[in-house]
Order: C-alpha cells, then structure tokens, then sequence
C-alpha cells in the first residue's frame, strides 16, 4: 500500500491487487472521519478527499494501518437484480473466442456474482468484477460510435452495462431496459461501489 499527497486535502491511496481496493473503501468510508468529503475507488486506487483543516487525513493513516486488504469487507452489501436478454451483436463472436457455445456462455455468465468495483467513464457506469475467468476478452479491434443504451458487455476482466448510448469497444452480449442512471432520482446512480449485482436472464 502507498499513500500519495494529491494536493493538500487529499491522498491517492495504491495497492498491487484490484481486490484490496474494496477493503480499503469500505474502512475508510466506515469509519466516518470527521470532515471526509468523498472516497473515490477505481482499478487500483482509492482517492480519499477532505475538507480543509479537518484533520481528517492524520486520522486517515490509523484507520488504514488496522485494515486488512486482503479480507473482504465486513458490512453487508445491498444487491441489485439486473434483468437481461443475452442478445447482443457480440454473444457469437465472445462464444468462438471462448471456444463455448452461446448457451454456455449465458449460462456462465448469468450465474456469476459480481461486484461494483468502481464507476466511471460514463454516469452510472459501474465496472464489475466477478466475471469467470473463461470469458476474458479483448475489446473489439474497432470501436463502436454508439452503443445502444442498456447494453450488457464484457472487456477484460469486467463485466458492465452502458447507462447510456456513447460510443465503446466492449463487447456486447445482451440488453437490459433497467435505468442505471437518472438524474431525476434522489440517487441518480443505481450502481454504487461495494454494491453485488446478479444479473436475471428474462424473454
């Protein structure tokens, strides 16, 4: 683990395992230091940001020296269901790649369990961890300008849904009509990091 002034009110903190990083966000947002503004995970970071003169960044190190990033987190995730179609333009090709059949990859797929890891590239974009291993894939030689919103795809070792139509190279193996992201909403996000997501294959 590395700690890394960014600024004066805040840390970059680094770790070698994308699965310590949920550990470290869920200590820290936990234990509700006083003038903690925001806990940003991503891959491999956790930025941790605080009001100026609050001290919360010497109280930081103490929470972070009783941490064990290699446990999972303690408190109770909230789960999400995600109802799918496996009907992407992509489910062949992922199949042929993976050397399976699309039948096989449904059913790998759906029956994973998966965490949000971080959010990113697009509001309401939440990159998941748990897809298997078998289903690794490369992003597509040549991006698309528009994927289609509420779209299911895999690129490396994430899975994602598309809140909303930009373009992307992932690849594309179903839909969803779920909103992952409205701004009306008191939480515009339906992802958040730390959430498990199933996803339901549906007609």
């Amino acid at each position: 683990m590395r700690l890394l002034r960014c600024g004066a009110d805040a840390v970059l903190i680094e770790v070698d395992r994308p699965g310590e990083v949920d550990a470290l966000r869920a200590a820290v947002v936990a234990a509700d230091l006083p003038g903690l503004l925001e806990v940003v995970p991503a891959a491999r970071t956790v930025l941790v940001s605080a009001e100026p003169g609050s001290g919360a960044l010497a109280a930081l190190r103490a929470v972070l020296d009783s941490v064990d990033p290699t446990r999972p987190p303690e408190s109770r995730p909230r789960e999400v269901v995600v109802p799918v179609r496996y009907d992407g333009p992509d489910l062949d090709l992922v199949a042929r790649t993976a050397g399976l059949g699309t039948d096989e990859v449904v059913a790998l797929h759906s029956r994973a369990e998966y965490a949000v890891a971080f959010c990113g590239f697009a509001p309401g974009f939440g990159y998941l961890t748990g897809l298997p291993e078998v289903l690794h894939q490369a992003r597509l030689e040549s991006p698309r300008t528009s994927v289609p919103t509420g779209s299911l795809a895999i690129a490396g070792e994430y899975s994602a849904v598309y809140p909303r139509s930009t373009p992307g190279g992932w690849r594309l193996i179903g839909s969803t009509d779920l909103v992952l992201f409205d701004p009306r909403r008191d939480r515009p996000a339906l992802l958040a990091p730390g959430d498990r997501v199933r996803f339901e294959v549906t007609r």
